[in-house]
């Protein structure tokens, strides 16, 4: 059965999908549709409604073909999610020309990944929610990271350490922007600070804070903060 195709993926023939290295059949009609057509209306999908929206049979309707046609190009909705992860990521940033080293270098590629994040919202569920197989796209990104740290001093485990540090860092700060709703966080404060305002003594550090601007809205990017902790760390280390 088709829903359970992806019970049944095989790792490797995911992998030769993932990296266009799947072999032609030479026998049979010549494939009305690409691989890449088909990664990229999965993405148009998913931008417009979300990872959810996406599935064999929504993408076979879009492309005007039936569910079982699609599955001779794409095994399943699994290996269809890692071809558009892959597909997102594409044109990763070159970092090692930035002058200033590996921290400016390592900033530009922060940022660079955080607009990412933001162009596709549903990459953060599409490679939270498991381990998934990495295209060379997306190691692409990890090398240009990598590359920056590679002139220190740093372990190798700590400049990767170092890097999957920065990229949680940031998918926090792009949830945090993708969850705000300005109206409904300005009902929020009027309702709580009515409410810490009257049992103040029993949280003085956080009456404090709020009285200090701790909450204060600012035009600050929210990912500066803990990117400058996160490098002075790593500059720590060296």
């Amino acid at each position: 059965m088709p829903a359970n195709r992806d019970k049944k993926r095989d790792p490797h023939a995911s992998l030769a999908l993932l990296w266009g290295e799947r072999d032609r059949p030479r026998r049979g009609p010549k494939p009305k549709l690409t691989i890449a057509e088909l990664t990229g209306q999965g993405i148009a999908i998913a931008d417009a409604e979300g990872l959810d929206a996406v599935s064999m049979q929504r993408l076979a309707e879009a492309v005007g073909v039936t569910t079982m046609a699609l599955y001779r190009y794409i095994p399943g909705k699994s290996d269809l999610v890692d071809l558009m992860v892959d597909a997102a990521f594409v044109d990763p940033p070159t970092v090692t020309g930035i002058p200033g080293g590996w921290r400016p270098q390592l900033a530009a590629w922060a940022r660079a990944c955080r607009d990412r994040y933001r162009e596709h919202p549903w990459l953060l569920a599409a490679t939270g929610m498991r381990r998934q197989a990495m295209g060379p796209h997306q190691v692409a990104w990890l090398d240009a990271a990598l590359a920056a740290l590679a002139p220190t001093d740093l372990s190798a485990k700590q400049q990767h350490d170092a890097v999957i540090l920065i990229l949680s860092h940031i998918r926090s700060v792009t949830q945090q922007f993708l969850d705000y709703d300005e109206a409904g966080s300005q009902d929020w404060d009027r309702l709580t600070a009515d409410l810490l305002d009257r049992n103040s003594e029993r949280f003085p550090a956080l009456t404090r804070a709020i009285a200090a601007g701790a909450f204060a809205h600012t035009d600050d990017d929210p990912l500066d903060f803990g990117l400058t902790c996160i490098l002075d760390g790593v500059a720590a280390l060296m």
